[in-house]
């Protein structure tokens, strides 16, 4: 049998229900894969030292006859922005290093009833604020593909587990793109649920309305799988939708084998011209649309005239957001304290807080508490708001006419670290196509599209679907992976050079 690394979990899944292989032996492979190149990667901050009895517990369930679920028994990694009660969970800040939780992030609890094993958790920008995981207070991930390049952010950690095939799945969270920037370039799918489809109970919270919680996978049918798994009502979630949701797994089973593509009318933005974007991206993103065209799909031109202005709203939006949630962090209650002999509670709380956060959750605190002071809330936060509202009409409008839109699921390909780090502005605007579908509450997902033709990185592509139609970019993107698989003659991950599929 080839490595049981680089399998996907729904074939995973299938040797283990057939008894071929045990959750020991692939938990074992993937424990041995991240402590043979997680030390070029960091995709990890920490492994579960739990996770070979948790394999060994479905092992015996499943020798007994217990009836389990469709992936039990397949690794899993998890974003630490998502909390867990047997690993320490710091969502990449020094103001939380070692911090325990009592309890589980629904989405983990429900992975783990599923009987999934958590491998560990894995790197972030801090707070999820970032593009590039070089945010994080424990040292940057790095991109299987070029060591010397960014995984995306802020959920780089997961995407780089996933790609260098040191977990088949992974949970990441999505505020503006974290999910799917990473997705585009590490060659890997990553799928933003609608808004309130997945409970967020237990994410550490960033921007409460533009925060969600989605699968990372190599895959679209893994994503489905492990979406079916942490979908659904959460009664410990305000936001959380009550819909009764389709299997997700189902869909793009659907769409892998159906005739999906003929009359899909698929929407492309006007205000969207290539020249906003690096050569390689555009056309590869041009090229998608042709095989997809010939595949019988019409393209339409859909004008979205607001989206340009989506960046600033979010980067007014999510700061004010931030700056709220973060004020928990204050020496008192919990994480990191810094003692000042003689001083006073404020004078503590401000040299926690100093101490504990890095300069981007800094630089975001201070601007999203500035748009909300007296005498400038109207004049920001209130105008974000309005064009948020004038973004979702948009996308309304665009609905009416097709099934899906299409952009590049980012500007560029993965540049070099360091590169833009000092750069906020350039930072900021690798979410410019990822960030309307979070203010507008809708999902996205972006799969591989290719290499860059002018530097030979991933490129991926994104849709977007109306509110609760995740099903519909499930069928969408698997028929698509099928087309484009096909084309290149095997998964993208097989040409990678470095850590990736490399042979």
């Amino acid at each position: 049998m080839s490595d049981i690394t680089r399998l996907t979990a729904a074939a995973l899944a299938d040797k283990l229900a057939s008894g071929e292989v045990s959750s020991v032996e692939v938990t074992q492979a993937h424990l041995d894969r991240i402590a043979a190149v997680d030390g070029d990667v960091h995709a990890f901050l920490h492994v579960n030292e739990k996770a070979l009895d948790a394999a060994a517990d479905i092992d015996r369930r499943r020798a007994a006859g217990e009836q389990l679920g469709p992936i039990a028994g397949v690794p899993l990694a998890v974003k630490d922005v998502l909390v867990t009660t047997d690993m320490p969970s710091t969502s990449g800040s020094k103001i939380l290093e070692g911090y325990m939780s009592p309890f589980d992030a629904t989405v983990v609890a429900r992975a783990r009833q599923a009987g999934l094993i958590p491998l560990g958790k894995t790197n972030m920008d801090e707070f999820a604020m970032g593009s590039s995981t070089e945010h994080s207070a424990y040292g940057p991930t790095h991109n299987p593909w070029d060591l010397e390049r960014i995984p995306g952010g802020s959920g780089g950690g997961s995407a780089a587990a996933v790609a260098a095939f040191e977990a088949p799945l992974a949970l990441g969270s999505d505020t503006g793109g974290s999910i799917r920037q990473p997705a585009h370039v590490t060659g890997t799918v990553g799928l933003k649920p609608t808004y309130g489809g997945v409970s967020r109970y237990g994410a550490i919270a960033l921007a409460s309305s533009l925060d969600q919680v989605g699968p990372v996978t190599r895959t679209v049918l893994d994503a489905g799988l492990l979406h079916d798994v942490i979908g659904g009502h959460d009664p410990h979630d305000s936001t959380s939708l009550t819909d009764a949701w389709p299997s997700f797994a189902d869909a793009a089973r659907e769409g892998a084998r159906g005739d999906v593509l003929k009359g899909l009318k698929i929407g492309v933005i006007t205000e969207l011209p290539d020249s906003g974007f690096q050569t390689g991206v555009a056309s590869s993103f041009r090229a998608t649309l042709d095989l997809l065209q010939a595949q019988g799909a019409d393209i339409v031109e859909i004008s979205a005239p607001h989206f340009e202005y989506g960046v600033a709203a979010y980067y007014l939006i999510l700061p004010a957001e931030a700056s709220s949630n973060l004020a928990k962090f204050d020496s008192v209650r919990f994480g990191l304290r810094v003692d000042v002999p003689g001083g006073t509670v404020e004078d503590v709380m401000a040299a926690t807080r100093d101490a504990g956060f890095g300069d981007e959750v800094k630089r975001r605190i201070i601007l999203g508490t500035y748009a909300l002071s007296a005498g400038y809330y109207d004049a920001y936060y209130g105008s974000a708001q309005k064009v948020r509202t004038l973004i979702q009409r948009d996308f309304d409008e665009a609905f009416g006419k097709v099934d899906v839109i299409a952009t590049p699921s980012a500007p560029t390909t993965a540049f070099k670290i360091g590169e833009k780090i000092d750069d906020p502005l350039q930072m900021y605007l690798n979410d410019l196509t990822t960030i309307p579908a979070n203010l507008a509450g809708v999902p996205g997902i972006s799969i591989p599209s290719g290499l860059a033709s002018d530097d030979g990185l991933p490129v991926g592509i994104q849709f977007l679907a109306p509110a609760r139609e995740d099903a519909r970019l499930y069928r969408v993107g698997a028929a698509t992976e099928a087309v484009l698989v096909d084309s290149w003659g095997g998964p993208l991950l097989d040409r990678a050079p470095v850590l990736g599929g490399a042979r």
